[in-house]
């Protein structure tokens, strides 16, 4: 059923207008919201994938797949999609449609969702390469759009084969992976994005239910996504009561046999080199100058002044804006900053990291500008 692509690219045509495009997502969102109550079809189809795709990738949870659909069926929603699609005014004199290569990661379900909708709104045709890791879900996604409109036929093609005739890429992948896209993509339009993590800033006056909200910002999706948090800044002799009392609602990822593994390891390596640590029992906390920490450890800073925690942002920011960046990422390492604090400018409140706006772009690069710019 799904649309593998082998094929050569002519110059597409497609009548297709700004308004079908975006009422075909509208009602792909309200499907994605309502599909575990719809026995039939499709919504039979998208229940035995979310029931059965551990089986590739074990990682992928029942729990994590329907969270990641439904915040995507969250960011359909009408007035959101319109509102992302008014600070574009030039969008709806778009008729030179390119064939935009997208490379996705596979470390949370659907993460290349974002890219996938962009390339479509825009008018552009989306020529996917998916993760091994996460094939089944957006190519799912792409039939029920092709059922809603059959024009999207002309607009979605996926290939397991290296991507050829396109006229900019869209890659994600690790570091290493990184540099081979640079090597292989460098000479097209493009935006290329690496390892990102996200942190925490907390001041000490925080309540039970900001500490409840931060752990969905630590735990979802094991804390595998670029969004979440891999290290809280914290006032010099924070007391870890609080936090430990109220992240409690996670010890279930301890039954997870690969974050188990990853957690007894960490834990392993610390007690034997006699590394300092907190630990209650399905996470550990290691004070460690490093963003990005290993799974089943969150690092912390102490910091005695939050100007110094500013200083230190404002050399290592979330990311370069689209301007800055010229259509790529930076070489800065924070995704995003989660904090209540007054003092920190653009953070993210507890417990929205995983619940991103179509209008929050990855590294901060507007990829609607980017292809508008084509």
């Amino acid at each position: 059923m799904y649309i593998i692509a082998l094929f050569i690219f002519n110059k597409v045509t497609v009548d297709m207008e700004l308004k079908q495009r975006i009422e075909s997502f509208i009602q792909l969102g309200r499907f994605l919201k309502t599909y575990s109550e719809i026995k039939f079809d499709f919504g039979k189809m998208l229940n035995e994938i979310v029931l059965n795709d551990h089986i590739q990738n074990p990682w992928f949870t029942e729990q994590n797949i329907r969270e990641s659909i439904n915040a995507i069926g969250e960011s359909l929603r009408s007035e959101k999609i319109n509102f992302w699609i008014n600070k574009y005014p030039n969008i709806k004199n778009q008729k030179n449609t390119k064939k935009i290569g997208v490379i996705t990661a596979g470390n949370i379900p659907l993460v290349g969702f974002h890219d996938f909708i962009t390339v479509l709104i825009s008018g552009n045709i989306f020529y996917g390469k998916l993760s091994s890791k996460d094939n089944r879900l957006l190519k799912f996604i792409s039939e029920y759009l092709i059922y809603l409109n059959s024009d999207f036929k002309k607009l979605i093609y996926f290939t397991e084969d290296k991507l050829e005739n396109f006229d900019a890429i869209i890659a994600t992948g690790s570091n290493n992976t990184s540099r081979y896209f640079e090597y292989y993509f460098g000479k097209y339009p493009h935006i290329i994005r690496k390892n990102r993590n996200s942190v925490a800033i907390l001041e000490g006056n925080e309540t039970k239910e900001d500490i409840e909200s931060l752990a969905n910002d630590i735990f979802s999706y094991f804390g595998l996504g670029c969004r979440n948090v891999s290290k809280l800044f914290i006032p010099k002799d924070y007391c870890f009561d609080l936090f430990f009392e109220n992240i409690v609602h996670f010890e279930s990822v301890y039954q997870h046999n690969k974050y188990a593994n990853n957690y007894d390891y960490n834990k392993s390596v610390y007690l034997m080199n006699q590394i300092q640590h907190f630990d209650n029992g399905f996470v550990i906390l290691k004070e460690d100058q490093g963003l990005s920490s290993p799974i089943g450890v969150l690092f912390f800073q102490y910091y005695d002044d939050i100007e110094k925690v500013k200083e230190y942002l404002d050399l290592n920011p979330p990311a370069l804006s689209a301007e800055q960046a010229g259509g790529r990422a930076g070489k800065d390492q924070i995704q995003c900053i989660v904090s209540k604090s007054e003092f920190i400018k653009d953070a993210i409140p507890f417990g929205k990291a995983q619940q991103p706006e179509l209008w929050d772009y990855a590294d901060n690069v507007d990829t609607m500008q980017f292809l508008l710019n084509l």
